[in-house]
């Protein structure tokens, strides 16, 4: 299920850390393409979705994520680490760096992709 995010910000998702932001994905693996496909609403709150070819077995399904991710928010690979959830299709993320700059970059950068309004 897909939230209209016209009115939500990528503060109101991640969570400030002194060593980045925290960002709450929800992963589907095996799909058919490899994507960011908005936010949608969870049990735990809003979550960015992603989905990735890969198959959940060995980690591949995670390494693909922190891929897309890297390729489409323009980040550096190494500095997107998987905290939580390995074999959870729910997953929090840390991506490392200054959290306000980081916060407003890729909040533009969502932006830009269509992901937030």
């Amino acid at each position: 299920m897909s939230t209209d995010t016209s009115s939500v910000s990528l503060a109101d998702i991640a969570v400030s850390t002194p060593e980045g932001l925290r960002l709450p994905v929800r992963l589907t693996p095996g799909a058919r393409k490899d994507s960011l496909d908005g936010f949608t609403e969870t049990a735990d709150g809003l979550r960015l979705k992603a989905c990735v070819t890969a198959v959940p077995e060995k980690g591949k399904a995670n390494a693909a994520l922190a891929k897309l991710l890297a390729k489409k928010l323009r980040l550096p690979k190494t500095s997107i680490r998987l905290i939580a959830g390995e074999q959870s299709r729910n997953k929090m993320l840390l991506l490392e760096g200054t959290p306000d700059k980081l916060l407003a970059a890729l909040d533009a950068k969502f932006r830009d992709l269509g992901l937030l309004g």
